[in-house]
This record gives C-alpha cells, structure tokens and sequence, in this order.
C-alpha cells in the first residue's frame, strides 16, 4: 500500500511539475516581488532603518524576504489546484486506481520544489547585492529544513484555500495576509521600535520566531530558544492545515 502511495505520487507530482516546466513565468513572477522588495529596502530605505546590529541590512533582511517569497509562490498552488477540482480532473483521477491522497501530495511537492527554486534565485541576487554569511554548512541545511517545512505549512494552507475557493480570484486570494505577514514581525525592523500592541502581536506571532531563527543561523550565531518556537509553530500549523484539507478533499471526493 505504501509503495502504491509513493508510486502514485510521484507520477502525479511529474505531471504537475511538468506544468512548471512549461511555464516558468510562475517561478519568475514569485521571485520578482521579493526582488522588488529587496531592492527597495535596502537601497532607499535602509539607510534609514536602524537594527540596532552591526551586520549590513541585506543581511538584516533577508531571511523576512525569503518567507515573503514562499508566501507568494504558495498562491500559485491553490490557483492550480482550483482549476484542476474545476475542470474536472479529480473526478477522472477517482476514477482510476490511484491513491487519493497522492493527488494532494502531488500538488504540495511540486510548490516546495517551485518554491525551493524561487528561494534559490532570490538568494542568489541577495549575494549580488552584498549579502555574506559566516553560515556552517550545518547552519544552511537548518535554514533549508526550516524553509521546507514553512513551504509544507503554508502550502497545506493554500491546499485548503484551493479545494474550498468559489472563484479563481479566491483561491489565490488567501496568500495576501501571509505576504503582509512578515512586515508585521521583526523581519524589517526590531520590534521594540514599534508600538506596545503592534510589538506584542509582532513578537508572538510565528513569523518572528522563524525569521530571528535564520538570522541567527545565517549569521553562525546561536539560535538560543527561538527555533523550538519557531519548530512548534510550523509543526502544529503543518498538522492542523493538513488534517483540515484532507477532511474537506474527502467531503469532495465522496
């Protein structure tokens, strides 16, 4: 049964992969806010921003503007996953000898690759831009499991918004309060230069956690308790989204 899931999933995430390929123009557009955005803070605001570190505001920065990039790419999924429950595709694929859940699967681990490429090419204008990182190859492959398991929680999300959207624009519509997300958090200035509710939210809610986690990681520096917290949002939120999404997937499909 297991090998049957795994089979199943892999043949329907090709097939959507194989969409990605065709159109690259969705891996461009989501890397092209968050260029925007980078280009915008560091080299008309940032002069005016103060973090209170010594580090360079790319540096600063980054990690918020990567999880601005997952936000945005995740959209993308539950536009595809719309347009497939629309045209009717699921109903063929119920009809054929193939694990339900692989459908779903199918749609998540395409997002994370799009979304990992995405991430690769933001990173990789950020060096351009003066970004440096005393990072340990151990340090990188904790950023790389955080960035997953972000792009799994919020993707899981986007599942939900897919399978549960009455129009295209709906679908997509979800990501909006995920991008401003980050703005709201510790990931463009400390949060003890806000207001007093504005920092309480900002310092409670998951995407501090995650973005001083990466920080720190990215500057070799230790991450102290921030990633537990950080690991508990994504984890519970992950759990919580999925159980959500394969409930109403099965209401769907019975």
């Amino acid at each position: 049964m297991t090998t049957h899931v795994l089979s199943d999933t892999r043949v329907l995430t090709a097939r959507s992969l194989t969409h990605i390929v065709r159109s690259p123009d969705t891996i461009i557009t989501t890397a092209v806010t968050p260029i925007a955005l980078m280009l915008l803070f560091v080299y008309v605001f940032g002069g005016a921003i103060q973090t209170g570190g010594t580090e360079s505001y790319i540096d600063y920065m980054l990690p918020g503007i990567l999880l601005i990039t997952i936000a945005s790419g995740v959209a993308y999924t539950a536009y595809r996953l719309f347009l497939d429950l629309q045209g009717g595709i699921f109903q063929r694929f119920q009809s054929m000898p193939i694990a339900r859940s692989s459908v779903l699967w199918g749609h998540v681990l395409t997002s994370l690759v799009a979304n990992l490429v995405s991430v690769a090419i933001v990173v990789g204008v950020a060096f351009i831009m003066g970004f440096r990182t005393g990072a340990s190859v151990g340090a990188w492959l904790a950023v790389i499991g955080i960035l997953v398991l972000f792009t799994l929680a919020l993707t899981w999300i986007a599942v939900i918004a897919g399978l549960s959207a009455k129009t295209v624009d709906g679908a997509s519509a979800f990501s909006y309060p995920l991008i401003f997300l980050p703005f709201i958090s510790s990931a463009f200035v400390p949060t003890d230069s806000m207001p007093g509710p504005v920092a309480w939210f900002a310092e409670n809610q998951p995407v501090t956690s995650i973005v001083d986690t990466t920080r720190a990681l990215f500057a070799g520096q230790p991450v102290g308790t921030d990633i537990w917290v950080a690991l508990a949002w994504l984890v519970g939120i992950m759990a919580v989204a999925f159980v959500l999404a394969m409930r109403i997937y099965r209401r769907k499909a019975a």
